[in-house]
């Protein structure tokens, strides 16, 4: 009995030894998943590592913004950014020539919704992003696509489907010389009449100082002169026809003529955003009436002789009351024919990030990210005013700047003619009659496109 015990005893002792040395040698799964999920990470940081992606992009303040940090998006990723940019007209040149030749060599791009939206969907130069952003294998739930504002998405989403990723927003906004205004002991005008009022009493040309500037030239005038005639009563398109001939109409286009021919600096029918921010900012203009995201060409003081001086305030009202437009000016997209889909998607989604547009909105141009806005480190320092103005125009503003249509830039040049003689002429002469013109050359563009009303 003691015997057949003592074997008994030595078959458990074996077998706990047996049990004991292979766990031992078990491998630790846990510790082997992590070490597999950060490998993968890392892999899957660089899976498109060695490739390079051509971003032609826009002379533009956001651009300026984020270009700096490119080198470590391409350091992070192992994904070389070739970058070009170009003036905004000169842009959309180039897309819709590269576009139209079936050329596939660009991969991201820089886009105006409003300007372009409609033509480039139609033609199929748009990739859709739908299947990017609600792939949480392509896009983590870090970046939150829900943070974006919804006015910005609906802008850029054609025929129910997601074209770009909206990156800056922006209103018409009056700025303004404090130091002149405080020493001629006038408030910022609230009022359209108020504007001529302060720019009459603040010109002083024999001084090089002008009382007001905002853009004169063609088709770059037309969204800067967009909310005078919002102001007036006035649109540019009703049920499918121009209305750009209406009473309303005629009276903006008189006025915005005659305040900046009358108090405007030389030369203004040639300004569009560059001549008219640069005027400002060297400090020979009282006022200045043109897109929210101008504010960063004027805070820089290695840029500008008033930082420091500038004030912000609402567009001010017309007849019709304060109707300043706030639009989703630029952005980014992928064309159809992009051989580098995911690779560009990765260069969007980096740059579109909360890190990149925090930096954008502390820059001076308004980003459509709404955390940015509520951000305290961002708010505190930005200018006095802006985030006043952004929140406001967002409240009562207009979504478009100009006609929303697929031929917009010829029909912009037809306006910006109205514009340009009326500004040489003071507002006065046959103002009816050319906005006449303009109408039915836009009526013509709207029925060939098959967009015209009955």
């Amino acid at each position: 009995m003691k015997k057949v015990l003592k074997l008994w005893l030595s078959i458990v002792l074996i077998a706990a030894m047996v049990i004991s040395v292979a766990a031992c040698s078990k491998p630790n799964t846990a510790s082997q998943q992590g070490t597999k999920t950060q490998s993968t990470a890392a892999d899957d940081s660089k899976k498109f590592a060695g490739q390079t992606i051509r971003y032609v992009a826009a002379n533009h303040m956001w651009n300026d913004s984020i270009k700096g940090a490119i080198p470590d998006f391409e350091k992070q990723t192992g994904i070389n950014v070739s970058l070009e940019s170009y003036a905004e007209d000169q842009l959309t040149q180039k897309l819709t020539i590269e576009f139209t030749s079936g050329n596939a060599t660009i991969d991201a791009f820089m886009t105006r919704p409003l300007q372009e939206g409609k033509l480039f969907f139609k033609n199929n130069w748009y990739a859709p992003l739908d299947s990017y952003v609600n792939d949480t294998t392509k896009t983590p739930a870090d970046w939150n696509w829900n943070d974006f504002m919804k006015a910005n998405v609906k802008a850029t989403t054609e025929g129910g489907k997601l074209v770009a990723i909206p990156l800056v927003n922006e209103c018409e906004t009056l700025f303004y010389r404090k130091d002149l205004f405080d020493q001629a002991k006038i408030q910022p005008p609230t009022t359209l009449d108020e504007l001529e009022a302060a720019a009459k009493k603040l010109h002083n040309p024999s001084a090089e100082m002008y009382g007001i500037v905002s853009r004169g030239n063609l088709g770059a005038a037309v969204t800067q002169f967009s909310s005078y005639l919002y102001g007036f009563g006035g649109d540019f398109i009703k049920d499918g026809k121009s209305v750009v001939d209406s009473p309303e109409a005629v009276k903006a286009f008189q006025f915005y003529g005659r305040i900046l021919h009358d108090y405007g600096p030389p030369g203004v029918v040639n300004m569009s955003w560059p001549q008219a921010v640069a005027l400002f900012a060297s400090g020979k203009a009282a006022m200045y009436t043109d897109a929210s995201v101008m504010l960063a060409q004027m805070t820089d003081p290695s840029k500008s002789k008033i930082a420091g001086n500038i004030g912000v305030t609402t567009f001010p009202a017309g007849p019709a009351g304060q109707k300043p437009y706030m639009i989703t000016s630029w952005a980014l997209a992928i064309p159809e024919k992009s051989k580098h889909k995911d690779a560009a998607w990765e260069f969007i989604k980096w740059s579109t990030n909360k890190q990149n547009m925090t930096k954008g909105q502390i820059d001076g141009v308004s980003q459509t990210r709404n955390s940015v806005w509520s951000d305290p480190a961002v708010t505190a320092k930005l200018i006095p005013g802006f985030e006043a103005v952004s929140k406001k125009s967002a409240e009562i503003g207009v979504p478009y700047d100009r006609p929303i249509m697929v031929s917009v830039v010829e029909a912009r040049d037809a306006i910006g003619e109205v514009i340009v003689k009326s500004i040489t002429n003071g507002g006065t002469g046959d103002i009816a009659g050319l906005a006449k013109e303009a109408a039915r050359k836009m009526n013509e563009m709207l029925q060939k496109a098959g967009e015209g009303g009955k």
